[in-house]
């Protein structure tokens, strides 16, 4: 069977190893453990409502595949691989590795998307957002398609091609010296047009684990199949968020594919360390957890885990640990979770 030959890569690597809102929103339910390496931490929020050019990001390559919505807010986004590789980034001000934990959330709409635009190049091909290396990605000897790509943690789509083996989701990470991931390959699973969708990416340094939930206009979607590091995996180098379209140069032309998608991206935001460490339950309706002070916390309360609502008034993070207690804890059993807001 046939794959294109940057698909193929990745695929053969795992089995070897075997928008409305203008805030973010992330609610977790103590799943997710702080490692203890905080010297590096940041918080971009980019919701796209001024330039972004005039607030940090950058564009190399072709630039014209990005351009920023007034009207609406976002940023239309074109993956075309037949053009050089181009990115819209955000420096991250420091360089992450498999020892940070780090999330990295973004919306996504799809206007159109074709595969074999390319001549001589009729298999599919990805289209990609998450973290790069900025040096190692604009070298002009980086070619995703001919399997030379490291030092990147995506979330990369690859359509559906005429082999018919189903569109696949991979999450994944690669390492300086081009080791994979295991795992974080979900197929057959199909992105619709004109559907948002929201990804969260929440990689934990304590048990080498990327996580990744993705919902379809407001619903489930998915699952997604995590990623993590194995023993041999070296480690991974990263500076800057980015949208990535990937040149379809450099490869083998028996497996060639190449992509050509239009669609918006919005409200991207990368956080590290992560804005909610481990959660401990200190009393009835009470709970203690590690905070940061670019986030506002809301203790929220169920009883069927199908209606949450909020359990008291939203707190700052200290930068320490927090306390939230219920101020009307209901009389019978109920349920926490807390919600992360970015102001």
């Amino acid at each position: 069977m046939k794959y294109s030959n940057c698909r193929y890569g990745e695929l053969r690597a795992e089995r070897q190893a075997a928008g409305g809102l203008r805030r973010l929103q992330i609610r977790l339910a103590g799943l997710f453990v702080l490692s203890a390496t905080r010297s590096s931490a940041a918080t971009i929020a980019e919701n796209f409502s001024t330039d972004p050019l005039q607030n940090g990001w950058q564009a190399f390559g072709n630039t014209n595949l990005f351009q920023w919505d007034s009207t609406n807010q976002s940023l239309d986004v074109t993956w075309d691989s037949s053009q050089p590789n181009s990115y819209f980034y955000h420096p991250l001000g420091a360089v992450y590795s498999k020892t940070n934990d780090f999330l990295i959330t973004f919306d996504l709409r799809l206007n159109d998307i074709a595969i074999g635009t390319t001549p001589g190049e009729p298999f599919t091909f990805e289209m990609a957002i998450g973290l790069i290396h900025t040096t190692i990605a604009t070298n002009g000897n980086y070619f995703r398609g001919y399997g030379y790509f490291p030092d990147i943690v995506e979330f990369d789509y690859f359509p559906n091609d005429i082999n018919d083996y189903g569109a696949t989701v991979s999450t994944i990470m690669i390492s300086s010296q081009t080791n994979y991931s295991n795992g974080g390959f979900t197929d057959p699973l199909e992105l619709e047009t004109n559907t948002l969708y929201h990804v969260m990416m929440v990689y934990t340094a304590t048990n080498q684990t990327l996580h990744t939930t993705v919902a379809a206009a407001g619903a489930p979607f998915g699952p997604i199949q995590d990623a993590c590091l194995g023993a041999s995996f070296d480690d991974f180098q990263v500076d800057a968020v980015s949208i990535n379209s990937y040149s379809d140069d450099g490869q083998d032309p028996d497996y060639a594919g190449s992509i050509l998608a239009h669609g918006t991206v919005d409200n991207i935001v990368f956080a590290s360390p992560l804005p909610v460490g481990t959660i401990n339950a200190v009393a009835a309706g009470e709970v203690q957890f590690a905070s940061d002070t670019h986030w506002l916390y809301t203790l929220e309360q169920t009883a069927d885990f199908q209606t949450w609502s909020a359990a008291a008034p939203s707190v700052p993070g200290n930068g320490t640990n927090l306390v939230l207690q219920a101020t009307y804890p209901p009389a019978d059993k109920s349920f926490y979770r807390v919600r992360a807001d970015l102001p």
